[in-house]
């Protein structure tokens, strides 16, 4: 994992840089005012930009060995909850995302790719592009809807719940060499149950389950993440995630398994079928900032194991990998 030192570095090297910027709509005065608190409620390093959000009240040096203000514990006991949107009215952004990642799961070769990036959101619904929905709200909002299209039946301070539709493009086999003889996973649609629960306001736990909704080969996955806020201010935050996944059968001979009768059976020299198992253990650490009110910006480094019946089909060059994506977005 010597390749993802350098990236690391950089991107952790840019929670640094103008730190007066302003997140815009990004956050709601309630949440300034919790970034504010941040300081007081024990979080490290915080920068001047943090402390010149707050009112002046909460900005008063205090004496050492005084007790905290009454505005400072309030600010502290009053930090709402991290689904909080900017209002229920419609929004929307538009941008564009890089990637640099494996062709496929367990590939040895790596490719890089540019694709446009949008998300519109309006109340409890939300339609996105991957990687979109990060920049709509303010951290871990989009963890648990994912892409697609969603819909949150419960939202409380700690608790969340919802469905999400969205296109999953399957596999074509012929897209990389090591595929080729394969038969083609068809395109199909998922359904997503999704929960997350704040434990602490720094740590959330979230979970889903989704299943190929058209029956097309497309199976079943689970995924449990464990996410972490590391820092926050007024116009930036960055985060650490741990991520483990599981598949039924049927997502396991789709990709990762050899069919008696294929002609890669016959190219690799044996025949594979999987059954249900454990996936994917995934790290992560994800950075927003807001460049503009309105221009906003991030950076995603991941770093991931393949496990179980994954780790074992001869069509896995590599076990391990990882992954280098960049967004920039407009937003209303």
């Amino acid at each position: 994992m010597a390749h993802l030192n350098l990236p690391l570095v950089w991107l952790l090297g840019l929670a640094a840089i103008q730190p007066s910027l302003a997140l815009g709509q990004a956050l709601t005065p309630a949440d300034a005012a919790a970034s504010a608190a941040w300081p007081a409620a024990g979080g490290a390093n915080a920068d001047a930009a943090a402390s010149a959000a707050t009112t002046p009240d909460q900005t008063k040096a205090q004496a050492p060995g005084s007790a905290p203000s009454a505005a400072s514990v309030e600010a502290s006991a009053d930090e709402p909850s991290w689904f909080t949107m900017p209002g229920d009215d419609f929004h929307y952004l538009i941008g564009a995302s890089a990637s640099y990642n494996p062709e496929y799961a367990g590939a040895r070769h790596m490719s890089a790719g540019l694709k446009p990036m949008w998300a519109a959101s309006w109340g409890k619904w939300r339609l996105s592009s991957s990687g979109g929905a990060g920049l709509m709200g303010f951290g871990l909002e989009s963890i648990g809807p994912g892409s697609g299209a969603s819909r949150d039946l419960l939202r409380s301070e700690k608790l969340r719940l919802g469905l999400s539709l969205r296109l999953d493009n399957g596999r074509d086999s012929q897209a990389a060499a090591y595929t080729e003889g394969l038969p083609d996973v068809p395109r199909t649609v998922r359904l997503r149950f999704y929960a997350s629960y704040v434990l602490t306001p720094e740590w959330q736990l979230a979970a889903a389950w989704s299943q190929d909704a058209l029956g097309r080969q497309g199976g079943a996955n689970f995924d449990v993440n464990l996410a972490r806020r590391l820092f926050r201010s007024s116009s930036s935050e960055l985060m650490a995630g741990l991520s483990l996944s599981a598949s039924d059968s049927r997502y396991m001979r789709s990709y990762f398994g050899v069919p008696p009768d294929s002609p890669a059976a016959k190219r690799l020299g044996q025949s594979f079928e999987p059954g249900a198992g454990l996936n994917e253990l995934g790290l992560s650490l994800s950075y927003i900032r807001a460049l503009t009110p309105r221009w906003m910006f991030n950076a995603n480094a991941g770093a991931m194991s393949l496990l179980g019946p994954a780790a074992a089909s001869p069509l896995t060059e590599r076990r391990y990998g990882y992954s280098l994506n960049m967004g920039i977005g407009y937003r209303n």
